[in-house]
């Protein structure tokens, strides 16, 4: 097998793997909101003030990130 010279990787190659990588990264932060939420439920009513807003906010923040990462943003 040939090593690789650094006019073999192609654009097109560096895209693909950037595009795999997001998808894993956003696979991964759907997920962490998956296990927060089931974690969280039924901890809202006897949690303490703020609490429920907390995990919402953060819960919000991961799937704008995840979106975000579908779209092709960093």
């Amino acid at each position: 097998m040939s090593a690789l010279r650094p006019g073999d990787i192609t654009d097109e190659m560096i895209q693909a793997m950037d595009t795999a990588k997001r998808q894993g990264l956003q696979k991964d932060l759907r997920a962490l909101a998956a296990n927060i939420r089931a974690d969280a439920e039924g901890r809202y009513d006897s949690a303490e003030p703020g609490w429920r807003s907390g995990v919402e906010w953060t819960l919000r923040w991961i799937e704008n990130t995840a979106a975000q990462l579908a779209e092709g943003r960093p």
